[in-house]
């Protein structure tokens, strides 16, 4: 499945009432580390079918970042039934974030 982009228009439905849990990368363009995770979201979203995986861009989606309390990017929140299970921060090896989704 392809990776969403997630704003505050598309959020609720997309996040909060998803059937299935929601991994959210908030990241930036101008951010290195972010683009090293970037395209790791993108294999696992395409390997990984019980998990929908998400974007945020924190320039655009500043209130977002808000709620989720975003102080460094990138930042890997891991949601069930709407709920933030999990959240982890900074360029990890493919290998930690599947570890950290199925934790």
């Amino acid at each position: 499945m392809a990776v969403i982009h997630v704003t505050k228009g598309n959020f609720e439905t997309e996040v909060l009432k998803s059937d299935k849990p929601v991994f959210i990368d908030f990241w930036a363009s101008w951010c290195g580390p972010c683009q090293m995770v970037g395209p790791m979201v993108e294999e696992l979203a395409e390997e990984i079918a019980d998990v929908k995986f998400a974007k945020v861009n924190v320039d655009e989606e500043q209130e977002l970042a808000r709620q989720f309390q975003v102080m460094s990017i990138p930042t890997m929140v891991l949601l069930k039934d709407g709920k933030v299970v999990d959240t982890t921060i900074g360029a990890q090896p493919k290998e930690d974030i599947i570890k950290f989704i199925h934790a």
